[in-house]
């Protein structure tokens, strides 16, 4: 290699020496110049050769060697740094590995605590939940968050020939029962709105035959798992229905008058029901049995409820009374207010209540008190000539349990019948107004959604309990109405100085 970089350099310097010698020289010596080299071509190239051959290779060597020798040093010594810097010893390595196994197990143990403790805070506020609403005082404030819908929101549900009595919803708001004075009932899918199942009524005196009712049903109850539908009728029947196919299972008898108010236990499958015989009954589905009889009211019961408690509620009509049934112990507790006949009322949590009544009024109650914690009178205000003025009667109410969200029902003996929601104050202490919803008819019966998404009200021609009024301008039908609620407030910027 070194020999062959010599005779590049030599042939290099020759060329550039004739180069020199051809730009250099004088026309008129030409020949002499031309002579002399001719004469002395072999000595002087050899010379040349030899004179060309000692400083080029030297020069060449010189940079060649060098710049090969530095690039190769300084190579070898990155690389000899790089081997100092990332090579460790395997006791190192163990150590770093170990390190960060640590390091790993450290992070993984502070979020496992966060985790806990959040979970701890979450199961602490639900058991504090739970004892508030065993003691009936829990009380979630979400009326302020509600908005009026817009009237095209709002779904009706038409499938009954006459007048919608009652309605419940199930515990996953999945599915809406309704009953109708045409004696049929009607399982409706709330999501699609679509008929699901139809249990046809049949006529007066064909009881025997027809599997169903065969007069005015006046109050229905499903129970809290979904799992049995019970059924009251003017013929002093309880009908009991396996609620997911509608199948007959039971047939109840033992009240003297029309059957006007049930309702299950929640959590179980004790029934109670009242009637226009002045009595309430217990029964339990499970064994297909009755249990006990009560009484004390002085006129027909208008309307009962029950929660967790083994106890109901129930309205007695034009005895003004509400009373508080206490099974286990016997006994009962008994609440003066209305000046009228109390014809609904509906449990707010264990030791609240709301009634309404034909006066107009609707009263909050605790179980703690005989006289109503608040009344509104006029409710749904007046109708009639000027001077003779009437309220609209308080057909229907219903409670979003364990919230501050109630509402009510009115008559439809004018056109401007409605449902009004209301706002329960702290303690229950008053009630105020949030909004109303037109609707065309009698109002027979509302129920809440258990999540609160909507209300669903059961709408009429006629009065569920008579015909004393029949609009004829009016359609039967289920209205749903969506219960809109305030967009959630953006987290307001932290400034730090």
């Amino acid at each position: 290699m070194l020999s062959i970089d010599i005779v590049y350099s030599e042939t290099r310097f020759i060329m550039s020496s004739s180069f020199f010698i051809k730009t250099k020289q004088n026309p008129k010596k030409g020949k002499v110049v031309e002579l002399t080299k001719r004469k002395g071509e072999g000595d002087s190239a050899g010379k040349s050769k030899i004179r060309a051959k000692k400083p080029n290779s030297k020069h060449n060597e010189e940079i060649s060697s060098d710049s090969e020798t530095e690039s190769y040093v300084g190579t070898k010594k990155r690389q000899s740094n790089e081997d100092i810097e990332y090579e460790e010893t395997p006791q190192e390595k163990k150590l770093r590995l170990a390190k960060l196994y640590l390091e790993q197990l450290r992070e993984e143990e502070e979020n496992k605590a966060e985790e806990e403790l959040f979970e701890t805070d979450l199961i602490a506020g639900r058991l504090q939940e739970d004892v508030l609403e065993q003691k009936g005082k829990l009380q979630r404030f979400i009326a302020k968050d509600f908005l009026p819908p817009d009237a095209s929101e709002i779904r009706v549900l038409r499938g009954h020939k006459l007048a919608i009595t009652c309605l419940v919803i199930t515990s996953d708001d999945k599915y809406i029962f309704s009953a109708s004075k045409d004696c049929s009932i009607i399982k409706w899918d709330f999501e699609s709105g679509k008929k699901l199942h139809t249990i046809p009524g049949g006529r007066k005196g064909t009881e025997d035959q027809h599997g169903g009712h065969t007069v005015h049903i006046l109050c229905m109850a499903i129970s809290s798992d979904g799992k049995y539908l019970a059924t009251g009728d003017m013929n002093k029947l309880i009908m009991i229905w396996e609620a997911e196919t509608c199948k007959h299972l039971y047939k109840f008898t033992g009240h003297k008058g029309p059957v006007s108010g049930l309702s299950f236990r929640k959590g179980t499958h004790n029934l109670y029901s009242a009637s226009h015989d002045r009595s309430v009954k217990v029964w339990n589905v499970d064994e297909n049995a009755y249990v006990e009889t009560l009484f004390g009211h002085q006129d027909a019961i208008t309307g009962l409820d029950a929660l967790s408690r083994e106890c109901c509620v129930t309205t007695g009509g034009r005895d003004r009374t509400v009373r508080v049934w206490k099974i286990a112990e016997e006994s009962q507790l008994v609440f003066h207010g209305h000046e009228s006949s109390i014809d609904c009322v509906q449990l707010i949590n264990e030791e609240h209540m709301i009634t309404g009544a034909d006066d107009g009024s609707v009263c909050l109650w605790s179980v703690n008190k005989k006289k109503p914690l608040c009344t509104v009178k006029q409710a749904h205000g007046c109708h009639g000539d000027v001077g003779l003025e009437q309220p609209h009667w308080v057909v229907s109410v219903a409670a979003l349990q364990n919230s501050d969200t109630v509402a009510s029902g009115a008559s439809g003996c004018s056109h401007n019948s409605q449902v009004q929601l209301w706002k329960c104050e702290q303690n229950y202490r008053g009630l105020q107004p949030l909004y109303s919803v037109p609707v065309s008819g009698f109002v027979n019966s509302l129920k809440f959604s258990s999540s609160g998404q909507f209300l669903v009200a059961g709408v009429g021609q006629e009065h569920r309990l008579g015909r004393w009024w029949r609009m004829k301008n009016a359609k039967n039908g289920i209205y749903v109405i969506p219960l809109k609620r305030k967009p959630p407030k953006p987290e307001e910027p932290k400034t730090t100085e």
